[in-house]
C-alpha cells in the first residue's frame, strides 16, 4: 500500500511534468525567442523585395540574414528565423500608406544547425568555436530534456505495472537532469545572442527583446525541478517508512 501523501506527491509531480513538457515543446517549436523592433521601413522600396528574396532563397550566411532581421522586425527561434514584409496580395498599382505586413519564416535545416559560426573583424572572418558549440547545445539540449521526460514516463509506467515504488527515485533523477537541460538551453541561447551582437551589432534605433517562446522554455525549468523534488521526496520517504515497518515486524 502507498501512503496518501506519497500518492498525492506522485500525482502533482506528474501534472507538473506534463505542463513542463508542453511548455518546452511549444517553446522549441515556435520562433519567438528573440525579437528585433526596427524603425520605420520604407516597404515600397525595391531593396525590401531583394532582402526578402535573399532571406528566403539565398545562401545560408548568418551575417546576411541577421542584418535582414535587424531591418525587417525579425524574430529568431531555435528552428526558425522570420521577417515581416508587405503582403504579396497587395496591388502593385496602389500602395497603401500603411501596408499590411505578413511574417515569412525560413527553417534551419539539420546541416545548418551544426554549421560553424564565424566572428567578423572588419573584412576578415574566423571560426568562432564558442558560439558554434553554444548553438549546437541550444539545439540538442531541449531534445535531450524531452527525451529524458519521455524515458521517465516509461519508467513510471513500468513501476505501476510492476507495483513497485522503487523506480520513483530514478524518475526524479531523470526529471532533475531534464530541468538542467532546459535551463542550459536558455543559457546557451542568451550567451550566443550576446556574442552575436558583439560581432554583428544591430544598427542604431533597432531594439532587441526576449520573446514569449524563450519564457515558455524558461518556465519549464522550475516545473521540472519541482516535479523532480516531489518524486525524490516520495521515493526517499516511502523507503524510510517501509524500512521502519519491516524493522517493526522483525522486532
Amino acid at each position: 500500500m502507498v501512503d496518501n501523501r506519497y500518492a498525492t506527491a506522485l500525482v502533482i509531480g506528474s501534472v507538473l511534468s506534463l505542463l513542463a513538457t508542453v511548455y518546452l515543446s511549444v517553446g522549441v517549436g515556435t520562433q519567438h525567442w528573440y525579437r528585433y523592433n526596427s524603425p520605420q521601413v520604407n516597404h515600397d522600396s525595391s531593396n525590401v523585395s531583394e532582402l526578402r528574396e535573399d532571406f528566403i532563397n539565398g545562401d545560408f550566411e548568418e551575417k546576411i540574414y541577421s542584418e535582414t532581421m535587424y531591418r525587417l522586425n525579425g524574430t529568431l527561434g531555435l528552428w526558425w528565423r522570420c521577417i515581416q514584409v508587405p503582403s504579396r496580395s497587395q496591388s502593385h498599382w496602389f500602395r497603401e500608406p500603411d501596408p499590411t505586413l505578413e511574417t515569412q519564416c525560413v527553417s534551419f535545416t539539420l546541416p545548418q544547425q551544426f554549421s560553424l559560426k564565424l566572428k567578423y573583424d572588419g573584412n576578415h572572418s574566423s571560426e568562432d568555436l564558442l558560439r558554434t558549440y553554444l548553438w549546437r547545445s541550444q539545439f540538442l539540449l531541449p531534445l535531450v530534456s524531452l527525451a529524458l521526460v519521455f524515458l521517465s514516463g516509461l519508467v513510471g509506467v513500468c513501476a505501476c505495472l510492476c507495483r513497485s515504488f522503487t523506480p520513483t527515485f530514478g524518475v526524479g533523477v531523470l526529471h532533475l537532469l531534464a530541468g538542467l537541460c532546459s535551463l542550459g538551453t536558455v543559457s546557451c541561447f542568451l550567451a550566443g545572442m550576446d556574442l552575436l551582437h558583439q560581432y554583428s551589432k544591430p544598427p542604431g534605433g533597432v531594439e532587441g527583446s526576449l520573446g514569449w517562446s524563450l519564457y515558455l522554455a524558461l518556465i519549464s525549468f522550475p516545473l521540472q525541478m519541482m516535479a523532480a523534488a516531489l518524486f525524490l521526496w516520495a521515493a526517499k520517504s516511502h523507503r524510510k517508512n517501509y524500512t521502519r515497518i519491516i524493522a517493526y515486524r522483525v522486532a
